[in-house]
C-alpha cells in the first residue's frame, strides 16, 4: 500500500511538472514574455537576498567584535587601530568619522598638538557640534549602504503579482477568442487556455512572496543595526563632552 502510494506520488509529481512545462511552451508569446520577465525578477531577487544575508551577518558579527574592543580600551586613540580591523563594521565607521573630526578640531585649535587634544581636555563647545554632525552623517551613510538594493525587493513584491495578473488576463482573452472562433464552450475547450493563463499569476506570486518576506526581515535587521549606531554615536558624544570639552 505504501509502495503504491509512493509510486503514485512520483507519477503525479512528474506529470505535474510535465504539464506545467507544456503549458509554458504552449502559452502565447505575450504570456511567455511575462513569464520570462517574472523569472528575471525572481533570479535577481534571490541574488539580492543571498547577498544581503551575507553582508548583514558580517556586519552584525564585526559590530559585536568592535564594541568589545571599544569597551576594553581606555583611550580613543587606542580604538582607532582596532576599528581598521573590521571593514564591515558600521559602528567602526561611525567611530572613525567622529575620531577624524576630533583630529580636524585639534589641528585648528591653539591648545596643543592633536595627540594632546585627543587624549586630554581642550575642545571648545563649537567643536562638539562638528563632531555630532560628523557622527550623524556617518550613521546616515552607513544606513543607506545597508538599505541599498532593498528597493528592488520591494518593487518585486509589489509589481510581480500585477505583472502575473496581466499575463493571466491576456491569456484568458486569447482563450475566449479561441472559443469564439471554434464556436464551442465545452470544458475540454476552455480549461487548457484558462490553465495556461493562470500560470502567469502563479509565477508572479512565486516571485513576489519571497521578496516581501525577506524585504521585511532585512529591514528589521537594518533598523536594529541603525539603532546600535545611533546609541554608539550618543555614547561617543557623551565621552567627548565629559573628558575633552574645554571648561
Amino acid at each position: 500500500m505504501g509502495t503504491l502510494f509512493a509510486v503514485s506520488a512520483v507519477d503525479f509529481g512528474g506529470e505535474f511538472r510535465g504539464n506545467l512545462l507544456q503549458m509554458v511552451v504552449d502559452a502565447g508569446p505575450m504570456v511567455q514574455f511575462v513569464l520570462l520577465l517574472l523569472l528575471l525578477f525572481s533570479i535577481v531577487s534571490w541574488a539580492i537576498i543571498l547577498m544581503k544575508y551575507r553582508v548583514l551577518s558580517k556586519t552584525e558579527k564585526e559590530n559585536n567584535l568592535f564594541l568589545e574592543a571599544y569597551m576594553n580600551s581606555s583611550k580613543l586613540s587606542d580604538v582607532l587601530p582596532e576599528s581598521k580591523r573590521y571593514p564591515h563594521s558600521t559602528i567602526a565607521e561611525v567611530f572613525r568619522a567622529g575620531y577624524l573630526e576630533l583630529g580636524k578640531i585639534s589641528r585648528t585649535s591653539s591648545r596643543g598638538t592633536p595627540s594632546d587634544l585627543l587624549d586630554g581636555p581642550g575642545i571648545e563647545m563649537r567643536g562638539i557640534d562638528n563632531v555630532e554632525r560628523a557622527l550623524h552623517r556617518a550613521c546616515g551613510t552607513e544606513s543607506s549602504k545597508l538599505e541599498s538594493l532593498l528597493g528592488f525587493l520591494a518593487t518585486t513584491g509589489s509589481a510581480c503579482p500585477f505583472i502575473g495578473l496581466f499575463g493571466t488576463v491576456w491569456g484568458i482573452m486569447n482563450a475566449f477568442r479561441g472559443i469564439g472562433a471554434r464556436g464551442s464552450a465545452t470544458l475540454a475547450v476552455v480549461a487548457p487556455g484558462i490553465s495556461e493563463a493562470l500560470v502567469a499569476t502563479a509565477f508572479g506570486l512565486a516571485a513576489a512572496i519571497p521578496a516581501v518576506i525577506f524585504y521585511n526581515y532585512y529591514l528589521n535587521r537594518i533598523r536594529s543595526i541603525s539603532l546600535e549606531m545611533d546609541n554608539f554615536a550618543s555614547e561617543f558624544l557623551n565621552i567627548v563632552e565629559r573628558h575633552y570639552l574645554q571648561k
